[in-house]
């Protein structure tokens, strides 16, 4: 078996440091002997290994008074040997600025290469929204209709690159292409977009003259939109690659037109259902007959039966509104209003009047319902 290396030898400080010399001396090491920073190297796994071991001792006062005592065979009896898996990455706290500047390093922060690449790929545009009112009958029947969106598109003049022609963009003197800066804050560090590229990580030194350097424009796109049957209030309809152009060459984003209906002078809506009350002149409630009923799909004969009273409704099936997932077709309710003659000239008064005259009590069930309630209270 092989002779252990003295811990202070290994992280190369003096016996006698202090906990912040040590902290410091196994800060560098860590980060020269990472793996992520040794990919393959079996040394240097090996090396960061003895190195989170002999941290483990030393960074513990208790332990590191009685390894100065005894040496290995003293902490050995007591912890068995640190190692990569019981080491120093079991305390984070005292680490986190170290470990923060090694997986920046590797994993995409400032001063890596991954940092350029992850910073400067392309993103997806921004969807939009628009709103949109409609009268209700649109509403009903469906209807195709005309908008101007105003959105960025990517600049023909610079094909998107914010540069002049024939120019291109050149690494951030800033950040170094990482789009992100470091700020330290006490004992941690960190990572903020970089003020200069805005996280792009290049800069324009001689901007495009169209879009100024941001490689879209602001400019008024025509779209025809169909509307569906069915339509209400807050419905969303969502119309795929009709948002935003993306940024360095990403995709479009998606319009969103949220749609408000206008109210009807006649009709009320009801889910799938609408609603409407209609007038019938007091004859026709009294003999029955047909009266003309306004609907979704056009005017419809409806027939009365004799005796209608006022806030009588009938189903009028398959008149209401498409369901948007075609699940059906909703009714039309059509309430009864009876309208009795605001002004009889004389020869219908006295009609009238013959009328009750030959008329019992029998003709008016409800009139007679009414009067016993009333006796008997």
């Amino acid at each position: 078996m092989a002779t252990k290396r003295d811990y202070y030898e290994v992280l190369g400080v003096e016996r006698g440091s202090n906990d912040d010399s040590i902290k410091r001396a196994y800060r560098n090491m860590a980060k020269k002997y990472h793996p992520d920073a040794n990919p393959g190297n079996k040394g240097a796994e090996d090396k960061f290994k003895e190195i989170n071991e002999a941290y483990e001792v030393l960074k513990d006062s208790k332990k590191k008074a009685t390894y100065d005592q005894f040496g290995h065979a003293g902490v050995n009896a007591q912890a068995g040997g640190g190692g990569f898996s019981g080491g120093g990455f079991s305390d984070f706290g005292d680490m986190g600025d170290m470990f923060s500047e090694i997986f920046e390093g590797f994993f995409g922060g400032a001063g890596g290469r991954t940092g350029r690449s992850t910073q400067s790929r392309a993103r997806r545009g921004s969807d939009l929204r628009y709103d949109l009112t409609i009268n209700f009958m649109d509403s009903a029947k469906g209807k195709e209709v005309n908008l101007e969106i105003p959105r960025m598109e990517t600049c023909d003049t610079c094909n998107g690159q914010g540069t002049k022609p024939g120019t291109h963009r050149k690494i951030c003197h800033t950040c170094q292409g990482a789009g992100q800066v470091r700020m330290a804050q006490g004992f941690f560090s960190v990572m903020r977009t970089c003020p200069t590229c805005e996280g792009t990580g290049r800069i324009a030194e001689q901007p495009c003259t169209t879009c100024r350097g941001e490689g879209r424009r602001r400019t008024i796109r025509k779209i025809s939109v169909k509307i569906p049957t069915g339509v209400d209030t807050g419905s969303r309809l969502k119309i795929s690659g009709e948002g935003e152009a993306g940024m360095n060459g990403g995709p479009r984003g998606d319009l969103y037109v949220v749609i408000q209906v206008r109210n009807h002078e006649l009709f009320i809506r009801e889910d799938e259902n609408v609603r409407c009350e209609i007038p019938v002149p007091f004859t026709i409630a009294a003999l029955g007959g047909e009266i003309e009923v306004p609907t979704l799909q056009g005017m419809v004969s409806m027939k009365v039966p004799a005796g209608t009273q006022t806030g009588k409704t009938f189903r009028m099936r398959g008149k209401g509104f498409s369901n948007l997932r075609g699940l059906g077709t909703g009714d039309q309710m059509v309430t009864v209003v009876v309208e009795t003659p605001a002004k009889l000239n004389n020869k219908q008064a006295m009609l009238l009047k013959e009328f009750v005259k030959i008329t019992g009590p029998e003709a008016y069930p409800d009139v007679r319902r009414f009067k016993e309630h009333v006796r008997k209270l």
